[in-house]
């Protein structure tokens, strides 16, 4: 009696298989469902601006540039002391305000609103 071997060629089991298609169905509708639920594209990019604020007693803001200057559409302060606000700025604008930087603990906040909509705080210290 002659003995004959079978020959398996198969290259990967088909429990294998079965995983590898499990895992990419799976990563599938992930990438889907983070689409439908709105979880891509909601980020916004940061605007690069450069001022300064300084002074004591009248404190100003120094508008020095940055690559989204032009697109301010208008800026406002806040701190206990002032509530300034203007249209946009121009590189080497300085607005004089009655911000009081002297007062141990005054907290100047500036927030620019963008011509895309979108506000941005630019400017938070506390003195």
């Amino acid at each position: 009696m002659i003995m004959t071997m079978k020959r398996n060629d198969d290259a990967v089991s088909p429990v294998i298989g079965v995983i590898l298609m499990v895992a990419i169905t799976v990563i599938l509708a992930a990438i889907i469902a983070a689409f439908v639920f709105g979880m891509v594209g909601t980020t916004q990019t940061t605007k690069t601006v450069g001022l300064t604020v300084t002074g004591a007693d009248n404190g100003t803001i120094t508008w020095h540039g940055g690559a989204d200057m032009a697109t301010i559409e208008s800026w406002n302060v806040t701190s206990p002391t002032s509530t300034l606000g203007g249209g946009t700025p121009n590189v080497g604008d300085v607005n004089t305000s009655i911000i009081d930087t002297g007062i141990i603990g005054e907290r100047v906040v500036i927030v620019a609103t963008f011509k895309d909509g979108s506000e941005q705080v630019i400017f938070d210290r506390q003195f």
